[in-house]
């Protein structure tokens, strides 16, 4: 249920995306007729409103998953916050400017966000934030937790700059695809590739009557 909650946004978006994209003239009537009043100029072309209808969809639904998880008195992630800010925001301007490099920078901006809370976190405050989060359900040597913490950093920056590179080299078209498949693609690739490189590091589970926080396995 969380998996598909956090990945409906970019499906309705998405799939907003390529149905206005096929019918381009209606999007264009139906964006232009009830969404003309938050565009500047009041009026959408048929270029923008594929783009423009599916950032209102992506709106409402990380704006809806805020409201479901507040109702149902669970605890909303940091990350969904700063998501949430970043389509209201950047989304907001697409829809205004009816441009659609706005939303296309907005990927880019959460994983270097990710990235830099990862980074900050190990080099300010001394904390490793990926143990501080999954800690609890590995057991790792600190040198291990040090390297998929950088894995992280690394993995978040390279997202970015792939996120830009097809966002100004690709038509928003081949953009929509690539940020609702291949970015997911991408990221199952690095965290199967993680699922490995823990293999071969998890520390065995303690005997019976020892002690916890024993003697920890080298490397």
């Amino acid at each position: 249920m969380k998996i598909l909650l956090d990945f409906l946004p970019i499906i309705l978006f998405f799939g907003m995306f390529k149905y206005a994209e096929g019918h381009a003239d209606w999007a264009a009537r139906f964006a232009s007729e009830h969404f003309g009043f938050i565009v500047s100029g009041g009026v959408v072309g048929t270029e923008e409103a594929p783009v423009l209808l599916a950032t209102l969809v992506v709106i409402v639904a990380t704006t809806a998953q805020i409201a479901y998880l507040l109702a149902r008195r669970r605890k909303i992630d940091m990350m969904l916050w700063i998501t949430f800010v970043l389509v209201v925001v950047l989304g907001g301007a697409t829809v205004w400017f009816h441009n659609a490099t706005f939303i296309k920078w907005k990927p880019s901006v959460l994983y270097w966000a990710m990235g830099a809370s990862f980074w900050i976190s190990q080099t300010v405050f001394k904390k490793n934030l990926l143990q501080t989060l999954i800690g609890d359900q590995l057991e790792l040597p600190a040198p291990v937790w040090r390297r998929l913490n950088a894995a992280w950093i690394t993995f978040f920056g390279l997202m970015g700059v792939i996120n830009l590179y097809v966002a100004y080299t690709y038509s928003t078209s081949t953009w929509a695809t690539f940020k609702a498949f291949g970015a997911t693609g991408l990221m199952l690739v690095f965290m199967v590739a993680q699922g490995f490189y823990l293999n071969k590091h998890l520390l065995p589970e303690a005997a019976p009557g020892a002690k916890a926080g024993g003697a920890q396995t080298p490397e």
